[in-house]
């Protein structure tokens, strides 16, 4: 990948100025974005059937944002947080996505994938072995039993050799899909039983007043099991890394998980900074009580530098949403005065 790491840096010498149109993406399914004109060329049929068949399991191809995206849920965790149940889908799910450099003459793989302290050495070697490399190893929660972390796996060459190098490297994980355990099934009458199915659990439609979040994120959210997820891309500018633009289906998002239920929730999700928007995000977050866990980078070489901060907060989900909402409002608000000039950020 040395080619790779030659372009990374005139990529920071060099950032592609303008927009892109991005828009939400949940875990495991590409929401519908309007499409950026002359951008990235599209992933063939054949592209995706391959990505699919290396790694075992059919992915989602968002057309406007050219990306193939693969969820990757730790089904085989039961997860606490303050000794509380929550669901798999309020934050443990990774994902893989394959995109093509804007040239077309490559494609980029990146990654979130989600591990026990255990699994992450092991991981990296895999990685390693298989001819991808690491962008970051991180925390995305406190509280949280077992311990979590999250780790970057990112690539470059064409769509189906990714799959397969990455799918080598999941191979004697828990995360290769082949290896996880069969999703539960709907509650349903007995065979033979010709009683009618019980209903199934509460799902976030049930357990949320969506409109009323809506309202207060100003975005519409998904409702993925029994919880609500809003992700939000970045508008508001072009981020580019190795030559492959990054969007909201390949990671450049914020996103806000809620589980629970509307008066009593729990909230987590991560904010996709500039540099400069980082302590105005963190203020705003601290306003609204919310809990900052962890700023760190996902992404290595990307113009312009993008930061990610994860928080977590528990209360009535109209009051974290607020918290969420407030975090946005900081961001686009153009260039700050940036570590040298700590006195301009007084507001």
């Amino acid at each position: 990948m040395n080619h790779a790491i030659s372009r990374r840096d005139a990529l920071r010498a060099t950032a592609l100025l303008g927009a892109t149109s991005l828009l939400s993406v949940d875990d495991t399914l590409a929401a519908v974005a309007v499409p950026a004109a002359g951008k990235t060329p599209a992933l063939s049929a054949a592209d995706q059937a391959a990505i699919d068949a290396a790694l075992g399991k059919k992915g989602t191809y968002n057309e406007a944002q050219a990306t193939h995206l693969i969820g990757l849920p730790r089904n085989d965790l039961k997860v606490k947080i303050k000794g509380e149940p929550v669901p798999i889908a309020f934050g443990f799910g990774g994902w893989v996505a394959i995109k093509h450099t804007l040239d077309g003459k490559s494609a980029m793989l990146m990654s979130d994938t989600v591990l026990l302290e255990a699994e992450v050495n092991p991981l990296i070697s895999a990685a390693f072995a298989n001819g991808l490399e690491i962008g970051a190893i991180h925390n995305h929660f406190f509280y949280e039993e077992p311990r979590i972390f999250y780790m970057h796996v990112m690539g470059m060459g064409s769509p189906a050799e990714l799959a397969r190098k990455f799918a080598a490297t999941l191979k004697d994980s828990k995360l290769l899909p082949a290896n996880q355990p069969a999703p539960s099934a709907p509650a349903a009458a007995q065979a033979g039983n010709n009683a009618t199915p019980a209903a199934g659990p509460p799902t976030g439609k049930e357990l949320f007043d969506l409109p009323a979040l809506d309202a207060v994120v100003k975005y519409p959210g998904v409702v993925n099991g029994p919880t609500y997820k809003y992700t939000v891309g970045r508008a508001d500018l072009q981020s580019v890394m190795m030559n492959t633009e990054m969007t909201a289906a390949i990671g450049l998002n914020s996103w806000a998980a809620f589980a629970g239920k509307q008066d009593d929730a729990h909230i987590a999700g991560d904010i996709a900074m500039l540099e400069h928007e980082v302590n105005p995000v963190i203020k705003a977050l601290r306003a609204h009580n919310l809990e900052v866990v962890a700023v760190h980078n996902h992404m290595l070489g990307d113009t312009p530098r993008m930061m990610f901060l994860h928080y977590y907060g528990r209360g009535p989900a109209a009051q974290l949403a607020q918290g969420f909402r407030a975090a946005l409002d900081q961001l686009g608000k153009g260039k700050g005065a940036g570590m040298s000039g700590m006195e301009g950020m007084k507001h």
